[in-house]
């Protein structure tokens, strides 16, 4: 006879093991950690899957996606199960699940991907340590913050900060040669032509100064002095701070604006001669084709238009905001934008010859080509890209830590490399200056710039030559020096 104590045990054994065996076999077969390959022949791309259960019973999966600097993001949403498909509605996630391996496609857009069960997924790796490189030569402290890149010409760097200062320095030593107040924030670069420097503020107007004596020629409306910016916030999605730099061509000053303006505007007297509404603020700057000048939008669209009249000769819609600068190259449009994007984009028609996608990461750098190689920056993909023009294929892909939304300095061996970083935010960006090997893309140096105490520091235009130094400016408001390596 079975004492009742003892039942009483036995029973609940029976119950806590029928409760495992029907845990165990309602567990989901995808449950657990997946890594594979996904993309096509433009590149391929590591990314993991860790499919768990909440705490209510509700499928869920956590994301890593090392080219994105992205690992264990928890997505919001729940995962849905049909038969052995597996979806995941807000990634564009569509995967099918046979035996131990998922198979099925990925954003690239639908780029076809293929995971395996693994015992633990990729974690993210310290910031390497590096060699720094030379010392700065040279700072130069500028009032407000400094968004713009420099631009030199003749041993003479030219930049405008928020301030409302354009400013003039001495490349060889820092010195401030002479200032220009405008008493509004300047976000984009300037332009040189001749013996004059060209800029515009967020007070609507273009500027013409006397290079020499920083002495004001003419100011011309170009429109949208009363629309306000979002700066960068870590709340805030919409970033806004940069600005169209003035493109100067045979004696025409080419220029968007934030009310979505494109105009041309007479070099010699700041007389308009034309003006184009594109359905958005433009706050990138333009390239000349030939009879045509093409710039994109935040309306999406990239724009070429007739020189001479400013009539529309095509527009390209590329289904994201444009704030990137075109490069003409081989027949072609090279333009990036917000919508995760580097398109080349045919420039007689307008007709799209291929796009590259980023992974999930803005494209506001503007491209350059040297030697057939396409070399470009990204936003929150860290990387410094070689890509070939022909059709889109990646060549190689350097982390330099940090946003990197100017352009590349490219020399004959070397790149050039400037970095922002911020705090908090859902990647790590930390800032610096680093140098690359041109050729396979090996990141040789790297200047770090502390964490300034704001959201963001660091550098956000681009490097310029200044004969064996490479500026840069801070978004603190400083010029540095850097010896070429």
């Amino acid at each position: 006879m079975i004492r009742r104590p003892i039942l009483a045990i036995f029973t609940v054994l029976l119950l806590a093991l029928y409760a495992d065996a029907s845990a165990v076999a309602r567990r989901d077969p995808v449950e657990g950690a997946w890594l594979g390959t996904c993309g096509t022949d433009k590149e391929k791309i590591d990314v993991g899957f860790e499919f768990y259960r909440d705490a209510a019973g509700k499928l869920r999966v956590k994301l890593t996606e090392p080219i994105l600097n992205t690992f264990g993001f928890e997505n919001p949403d729940e995962v849905r199960r049909e038969g052995n498909r597996v979806v995941v509605e807000n990634l564009f996630v569509d995967l099918k699940l046979e035996g131990d391996t998922l198979v099925g496609h990925y954003p690239g857009p639908r780029s076809p991907a293929t995971l395996h069960r693994v015992a633990a997924l990729p974690t993210e790796a310290p910031v390497p340590d590096l060699p720094t490189g030379p010392a700065p030569r040279w700072q130069t402290r500028l009032g407000g913050e400094a968004y713009a890149a420099p631009v030199v010409a003749d041993g003479i760097v030219y930049i405008g900060t928020t301030a409302g200062a354009f400013d003039a320095v001495d490349a060889k030593d820092g010195k401030i040669a002479w200032a220009f107040a405008v008493g509004s924030p300047i976000f984009g670069a300037a332009a040189v032509e001749g013996d004059a420097v060209f800029f515009a503020s967020d007070n609507g107007n273009l500027y013409k100064l006397d290079r020499a004596s920083g002495k004001e020629r003419w100011h011309a409306s170009i429109g949208g002095g009363a629309i306000a910016r979002v700066m960068p916030h870590p709340a805030a999605g919409d970033w806004d701070w940069q600005a169209a730099r003035p493109l100067v061509a045979d004696g025409v000053v080419y220029i968007g604006a934030a009310d979505g303006g494109f105009v041309a505007i007479d070099a010699a007297t700041g007389t308009r001669k034309w003006r184009f509404a594109s359905g958005a603020k433009i706050r990138a700057g333009a390239a000349i084709d030939g009879d045509r000048v093409v710039f994109g939008s935040a309306d999406h669209f990239v724009y070429s238009l007739d020189r001479a009249t400013g009539a529309e000769r095509w527009r390209f819609d590329t289904g994201a905001d444009v704030d990137a600068t075109p490069v003409i190259h081989d027949g072609r449009v090279l333009i990036g934008n917000r919508g995760y994007g580097l398109h080349s984009i045919a420039s007689d028609s307008g007709q799209l010859a291929w796009k590259l996608f980023f992974w999930g990461s803005w494209v506001e750098s503007t491209p350059v080509v040297r030697d057939g190689v396409i070399y470009i920056g990204a936003s929150d993909l860290r990387r410094v890209s070689a890509i070939d023009p022909a059709d889109g294929r990646v060549l190689w892909r350097t982390d330099v830590y940090g946003w990197t939304w100017g352009t590349p300095l490219v020399t004959d061996d070397r790149i050039y490399a400037g970095a922002a970083g911020g705090t908090p935010y859902a990647f790590r960006h930390v800032a610096g200056f680093s140098t690359l090997d041109r050729k396979t893309g090996k990141l040789l140096t790297r200047w770090p710039f502390p964490d300034a105490g704001g959201f963001q520091w660091g550098i956000a235009g681009s490097p310029a030559a200044a004969g064996d130094a490479v500026i840069v400016a801070t978004i603190a408001g400083s010029l540095y020096a850097f010896a070429m390596q």
